[in-house]
């Protein structure tokens, strides 16, 4: 569950019912995902590199219209950029080249 992403409250997320799952691995080493950010549903291959690097690629959505639409927009903008990642208990936070962050927490912990 997403808990952080610049310009949006907590409550927002939440509502949004914000989400990553990483729990698809593919045989290339590589993790298939998918990700939740309102009534949309998103997929996209993530690869954890050496020296908490990460690498995004091929994201892709459903393409239903729905009333709001600001998450979604601004999580399609910055997702594919972050390149770094961090891991603290349940928490796992991704980092671009500017600083710009997201934090997510575990489903099955709050």
């Amino acid at each position: 569950m997403m808990v952080s992403f610049e310009g949006f409250t907590k409550e927002q997320l939440v509502k949004n019912k914000a989400e990553i799952n990483l729990t698809e691995p593919a045989k290339d080493g590589k993790v298939r995902g998918t990700a939740m950010m309102g009534c949309n549903s998103m997929f996209f291959t993530l690869e954890f590199k050496s020296k908490n690097r990460v690498k995004i690629s091929g994201l892709g959505s459903t393409m239903m219209a729905c009333q709001e639409m600001n998450l979604e927009t601004e999580f399609s903008k910055v997702f594919e950029k972050m390149t770094r990642y961090e891991i603290n208990g349940h928490f796992l936070t991704l980092y671009d080249e500017n600083g710009t962050q997201m934090k997510f927490i575990a489903a099955d912990w709050d």
